[in-house]
């Protein structure tokens, strides 16, 4: 099974944390063709404040996970999460 790193990158700013980390692959666990984790929260381990994710125990299902809970969520394609993701936490500093 083939991979490519398509973007691994973490920023601080005081207390949050942005992880953004987005995996071409075809690894049949994810039929979308992308393994990925697109994180905001806080450095000390505190609630999540927003992930978007694979879910890894159902294959094919896409989560979002927020401090009110986890809900599945449809996968509009990478490029387009990966820009909704960034809007979404602009809006929530």
């Amino acid at each position: 099974m083939g991979h490519t790193v398509i973007e691994d990158v973490e920023d601080r700013v005081g207390n949050r944390v942005i992880r953004r980390k987005i995996i071409k692959t075809d690894d049949p666990q994810y039929p979308s063709g992308y393994r990925y984790a697109l994180h905001y929260g806080y450095t000390d381990g505190r609630d999540t404040i927003l992930r978007y994710d694979n879910e890894n125990e159902t294959v094919g299902r896409h989560e979002c996970h927020t401090p009110e809970g986890v809900t599945e969520i449809e996968f509009p394609g990478m490029m387009d999460l990966r820009d909704r993701f960034r809007k979404e936490i602009e809006h929530n500093p």
